[in-house]
């Protein structure tokens, strides 16, 4: 049954061919007039090109008009006229000449179309990403993710410039040809031309059966890919528990899985290139058999019936050529199917029309018969009714699942409520862009981030704008200030990607410091004492207190010890809140807080 669904899917897709060939070739629209420079230039190139044959054909007719024969057949005399073979050769040279002149320009011009048609869909795919759900990044892996945003967008890249240079320059290259040869012989033309349909009828075939292998092809590389990126990530862990053997195991599985779509889709298009040579010697063997007959009866010159077979040879070239951008051709559509599928996700929801700004908080918060679900059939918060004060410490607290995360998403605007509304400062958040009320917050998390870059760069991640002095305070405020001071390069040493050059204590205080440096009204913060020393512990611990002074600020909490003191606790249970109030007066409801926080402290 599995096995049945998935060959339709791969079906299906491979119908999608030519819709998919034909949105890639959308992108050219705004490259109108270097297209048509490249195709003129293509054009005249091929034509230069093509008159070569025929003018190498007068010379050989020059050289054997100017030769006498006696009545036995030989050669009794020789009057070549040099003079006109001499020009006939000079003329060769500057046509061959022309010909790779435009030819050097119609790839400049190809290059540069095709590379600004990839970053155009760079930009797209750039811009996609920014507008897209959270939701989408948590059913996505990052391997298949960034598969389809740089090696599927690099397949089709490398495919177009060279697409596009050999399937223009074939198709001027059939065309004259064609003319070429129907100027010297009908006949003979006849039997080459019926080589070009049976080649493509052939070609055709292959291409609908072998499409399949190659989406199918792109879709496990993309699997593979993501594998790779998550037991990189994890490699400590993985050495920690001696699994490096079912690793490997699971890999090849991946990997022979990618090999076999591979070997049939490499194998199915293999059979273009004999096929079309064996197509194209067949049509050669009849235009010799025709092209003597002709030239013993004195219908066709020799150097006719040289140039007609030299147009052949060059004619079964391109078709060729053709059938080897057909295979390549498949393996971009089928890269290009999946950025597609990405583009074509749905995004967030569109902002409301006259927004409001607010460009500095109080930090008054309400939560008004707010109403959400991931999915319509899926309602995980059905009323949630909570009122927070400017400067507030509010505790958010419950089991493993209870909706911690989920709450501070909806605060963020990350996800969009489903009914009710969330306020800030009285305006409903839906009422103001995502940008302004994510501008409104700080956050220090348990999983600090910092990227590739100095600590000054990083600390001045939420403000750009902030001056040297201001990322120094900022620094000091946070306890920060006392490390940064013996690195060799002060604020200027750099991080490295995955930060490894600091410790976790360290990292975190720079997160807080970047919060101190943004200055936000409004802070999320995560327990970020768990991996740390007893004296960073403290440090941290003195650090968010000044940071939190003053500011309206949710806490979530595992150990329920961090917010005894706090003003507001929202105890949380399957997405709704259950109880809220301060420790003391949740503590004589004996609820599920009084449950919570007896089970850690007994």
């Amino acid at each position: 049954m599995t096995m049945n669904t998935n060959k339709k899917a791969s079906d299906a897709k491979a119908s999608t061919f030519w819709p998919t060939a034909k949105r890639l070739l959308g992108y050219f629209k705004p490259y109108r007039k270097k297209v048509i420079l490249m195709f003129l230039f293509a054009a005249l190139g091929v034509a230069f090109l093509i008159t070569g044959p025929r003018l190498l054909g007068h010379s050989t007719d020059i050289i054997i008009q100017g030769i006498v024969y006696d009545s036995a057949g030989n050669v009794a005399d020789a009057h070549v006229n040099f003079q006109a073979l001499k020009v006939n050769l000079a003329v060769l040279l500057i046509v061959y000449g022309l010909s790779a002149l435009f030819t050097y320009l119609q790839q400049r011009t190809t290059a540069q179309v095709a590379q600004r048609t990839i970053y155009d869909l760079r930009e797209d795919v750039d811009k996609k990403i920014q507008r897209l759900p959270l939701n989408y990044y948590d059913t996505h892996t990052h391997g298949d993710i960034l598969s389809r945003t740089t090696t599927d967008i690099e397949q089709i890249s490398t495919t177009i410039q060279q697409m596009l240079v050999q399937f223009i320059t074939a198709a001027f290259t059939i065309i004259g040809i064609v003319i070429m040869m129907f100027t010297i012989s009908w006949q003979m033309s006849i039997i080459a031309l019926c080589v070009l349909p049976a080649a493509l009828f052939l070609c055709s075939i292959v291409i609908r059966k072998s499409q399949k292998y190659f989406l199918g092809q792109q879709d496990k590389l993309g699997t593979v890919n993501s594998y790779v990126e998550e037991q990189y990530s994890g490699h400590t862990v993985i050495k920690l528990y001696g699994t490096e053997e079912r690793t490997e195991d699971a890999f090849d599985a991946m990997s022979d899985a990618l090999n076999e779509d591979a070997r049939r889709a490499q194998f199915a298009s293999s059979i273009m290139m004999p096929v079309t040579n064996l197509v194209g010697n067949i049509g050669y063997v009849g235009i010799c058999v025709l092209g003597g007959i002709m030239t013993s009866n004195g219908n066709l010159t020799i150097g006719a019936i040289q140039s007609f077979i030299q147009y052949t040879q060059q004619f079964t070239q391109p078709i060729i050529q053709t059938s080897n951008i057909l295979n390549l051709l498949q393996s971009t559509i089928a890269a290009a199917e999946r950025v597609f599928d990405l583009l074509d996700d749905p995004e967030q929801s569109p902002e409301r029309e006259n927004l409001q700004v607010i460009d500095r908080a109080k930090g008054d918060i309400e939560f008004d018969h707010v109403r959400f679900g991931y999915s319509a059939d899926k309602i995980l918060i059905t009323d949630m009714n909570a009122k927070i004060q400017q400067g507030q410490k509010v505790g958010i607290c419950g089991p493993t699942g209870a909706g911690k995360t989920t709450l501070v998403n909806l605060l963020m605007r990350f996800y969009d409520i489903s009914g009710g509304s969330i306020k800030i400062d009285g305006i409903d958040t839906r009422d103001m862009s995502r940008q302004n009320v994510r501008r409104l917050f700080g956050m220090v998390l348990q999983d600090t981030w910092l990227y590739s870059a100095s600590i000054r760069d990083n600390i001045r991640y939420g403000r750009p704008e902030a001056t040297d002095q201001e990322v120094e305070e900022a620094c000091k405020m946070a306890n920060a200030d006392y490390f940064i001071s013996t690195l060799p390069e002060g604020y200027d040493t750099p991080i490295d990607e995955s930060a490894s050059n600091l410790s976790a204590g360290q990292k975190q205080l720079l997160t807080i410091a970047r919060a101190f440096c943004a200055d936000p009204q409004i802070l999320i913060l995560d327990e970020a004492t768990s991996s740390v020393d007893t004296r960073t512990e403290k440090l941290i611990a003195e650090a968010m207190e000044r940071l939190t002074k003053g500011r309206t600020n949710f806490q979530i909490a595992h150990r329920l010890s961090t917010i005894r003191d706090a003003d507001l606790i929202l105890v949380m249970k399957d997405g709704d809140i259950v109880e809220q109030g301060n420790h003391d007066q949740l503590m004589e409801r004996d609820g599920v807080y009084a449950g919570l926080y007896n089970s850690q402290f007994a």
